[in-house]
């Protein structure tokens, strides 16, 4: 097959996805888990209508990955000051816990897809992907 952009950004995010998720096996994250994680990480306490965005899930299906991460112990939903139209979402122990472990898989799989690459590359490649993603946003 031909190595177009679409090809490789999609055959790229498969592996990186395969990867992470065969060395997170025994978690039993499902697949919009460990984004959720990664962000509440930097981001606990963060209402959903932000999670679903920096995430790019739906809300709807953003609530059912939420009642899973609950079901499983790894987060809480709190009202704050008495507000009952949002609920903020919050890493518990073991949340945080399995937040770190991810975000340790993540950079070994980065530190490996990176192998070779000088700083200079790797700062290319980020400010170039950054661009292809505003772009893409600015077309929505």
């Amino acid at each position: 097959m031909e190595e177009t952009f679409h090809y490789l950004i999609m055959t790229n995010h498969f592996i990186f996805q395969k990867q992470l998720f065969s060395m997170i096996r025994d978690t039993e994250l499902s697949l919009g888990q460990p984004k959720i994680l990664d962000y509440l990480r930097d981001h606990n306490g963060s209402i959903q209508k932000d999670i679903s965005a920096a995430c790019h899930i739906e809300q709807a299906s953003l609530t059912s990955v939420l009642n899973g991460m609950e079901k499983k112990g790894l987060i809480i939903r709190k009202m704050r000051d008495g507000n009952r139209r949002s609920l903020y979402v919050f890493l518990t122990e073991k949340g945080s816990e399995l937040a770190e472990r991810i975000a340790a898989e993540f950079e070994k799989i980065e530190k490996s897809a990176m192998e070779g690459f000088s700083d200079k590359e790797k700062e290319s490649l980020i400010t170039l992907l950054s661009r292809v993603y505003r772009n893409i946003c600015n077309n929505e």
